[in-house]
């Protein structure tokens, strides 16, 4: 249980594998930071095609993706995560500068579970981060 556990305690998500599939080095660095910070596993993709082969190897636990990337955006990145059945139960939270109610449906439809607006903070992000990964946590 994490009963006890205050807000940025080094290793509170130990062993929690979190994907960050972003076209910005910056975005990707910044989460990279953050998340390693908590003891977070993280893994890195640049784009839609680079995130794909990823997620079957590195099976994550959540999955961050950028809405407006090249090749594959992150609504379809979103349908192939949530149409696959080995993936579908993954959370899947979109990251945009946009904060439209049009952006936030669009990614419900896709099978998104939550929207987080960038430029996130350290603390919006292990939120998110907490909130979908409490059932893995208290499982284990």
């Amino acid at each position: 249980m994490n009963k006890g556990v205050r807000v940025g305690d080094i290793n509170e998500l130990a062993g929690i594998k979190v994907m960050i599939i972003d076209d910005s080095n910056t975005i990707r660095r910044s989460a990279e930071i953050f998340l390693g910070q908590s003891g977070c596993e993280i893994i890195l993709a640049s784009d839609g095609i680079d995130a794909m082969s990823k997620i079957i190897d590195g099976n994550p636990d959540i999955i961050f993706v950028d809405i407006v990337m090249p090749r594959l955006d992150g609504y379809q990145i979103c349908m192939l995560i949530k149409k696959n059945n080995q993936f579908q139960s993954v959370p899947v939270i979109m990251l945009s500068s946009k904060s439209g109610l049009f952006d936030r449906a669009r990614g419900r439809i896709a099978g998104s579970n939550d929207y987080l607006i960038k430029p996130f903070t350290k603390d919006d992000l292990l939120s998110m981060v907490r909130k979908y990964t409490t059932l893995f946590c208290s499982a284990s």
